[in-house]
């Protein structure tokens, strides 16, 4: 008669050896140190963002804005902050909702709204639209 095989005790995850006895790090990142200026000019930028924004939905409205049309309205914080962590060289792609991103760059806002209008002087000389605009 043959004898059942002994199960091995299952192992705990204490006694895996394959992960990594390190303790994950979790306290917050420090606070940013910003001055006051740095803080009146992103409130600034989120500022001419939201009332572009605002601006380009009146327009969309009327028909002066063809195709899609996707507002950054509610974004501002995100670009306005990953633009003050940028460091020289860096450079930035988008997808769709990028008027906000083309401000923060400070590309002109009367360039972004021409590009928007199908014009001749927006940033993608009219073609690229709400979802294709495009500057070096």
């Amino acid at each position: 008669m043959a004898t059942a095989a002994k199960k091995a005790p299952a192992k705990s995850r204490s006694d895996n050896k394959s992960r990594s006895d390190k303790q994950p790090n979790l306290s917050a990142p420090k606070p940013a140190d910003f001055t006051k200026e740095e803080e009146l000019s992103a409130y600034r930028h989120m500022l001419l963002i939201r009332r572009f924004e605002e601006k380009a939905g009146q327009l969309y409205g009327m028909g002066f804005i063809g195709g899609f049309c996707h507002l950054y309205i509610g974004q501002e914080a995100v670009v306005t902050g990953m633009k003050m962590a940028l460091v020289e060289g860096d450079q930035m792609i988008t997808a769709y909702r990028d008027h906000g991103h083309m401000l923060a760059m400070d590309l002109s806002p009367r360039g972004v709204m021409a590009e928007l209008t199908g014009r001749r002087g927006g940033l993608s000389k009219g073609k690229g639209g709400s979802m294709h605009m495009f500057s070096k």
